[in-house]
């Protein structure tokens, strides 16, 4: 027996499938990009260990591993103690890295080391290991290679670009703003308060240095804000 099937049956027949709404995009969230450098910017706690260059820095609970350059590391208290350090974190696909610093001028001469096409973590805090920034300004200001090539796998090529990127961005001006936060007890305390008022670390790091030596951080405080104000 023959059987005609409906014509919506046949195949040349068949109505065309309907279309559906294309899905929303994914979304994936991550608390740090690894195409940004997420921010801790200061750590308080206590030392746990240090075995140049790496620290273990107990916060809360928390253990911190943070390498610093040989400059900080020379200033740490003990074993037990309370210590507190600027920090710079750099997030890579394979690991999340926390660097740590005594002053701000190291965490800025840190930053400008980075920005050069070639040089990465490990070779800044050589730098910063091998001299001061005061030494390294004053360097950067007279083009003396030969300084840099003292440090361990700085060759002349390397030392000469070094220099040649820093000159303008690493002069006397920050030099100067290092020896002032050396002297001054409460720098890093009154660098904080001007970063939370809103100043910029440049900013702030030029205020520090009209600070004198021994006052403390409310006088600092109101000092910084005055030559500010005239800035």
């Amino acid at each position: 027996m023959d059987v005609t099937l409906p014509s919506a049956y046949r195949t040349n027949y068949l109505p065309a499938a309907p279309r559906l709404p294309h899905p929303p995009p994914l979304r994936y969230t991550h608390a740090f990009p690894i195409t940004e450098t997420a921010m801790i910017g200061r750590i308080a706690g206590v030392l746990l260990e240090k075995n140049p260059p790496h620290l273990l820095v107990d916060c809360n609970g928390v253990g911190y591993e943070v390498d610093v350059p040989m400059s900080t590391f020379y200033n740490l208290p003990s074993n037990g103690e309370k210590v507190v350090l600027l920090t710079q974190m750099i997030v890579r696909e394979d690991a999340h890295l926390l660097y740590g610093f005594g002053t701000a001028p190291e965490r800025a001469t840190f930053r400008e080391l980075l920005k050069i096409s070639g040089i990465g973590a490990r070779m800044a805090l050589a730098v910063l290991s091998g001299m001061s920034v005061h030494e390294l300004s004053q360097a950067v200001t007279l083009q003396d290679a030969a300084r840099l090539t003292r440090i361990p796998g700085i060759g002349k090529k390397t030392a000469e670009r070094l220099l040649l990127e820093l000159k303008g961005k690493l002069g006397a001006d920050l030099g100067a703003m290092a020896s002032a936060a050396s002297a001054s007890d409460h720098a890093n305390d009154i660098l904080n308060a001007l970063l939370a008022l809103g100043y910029s670390e440049k900013e702030a790091l030029a205020a520090i240095k009209n600070v004198p030596a021994g006052t403390g951080v409310s006088e600092g405080i109101k000092l910084s804000l005055k030559a500010l104000s005239k800035a």
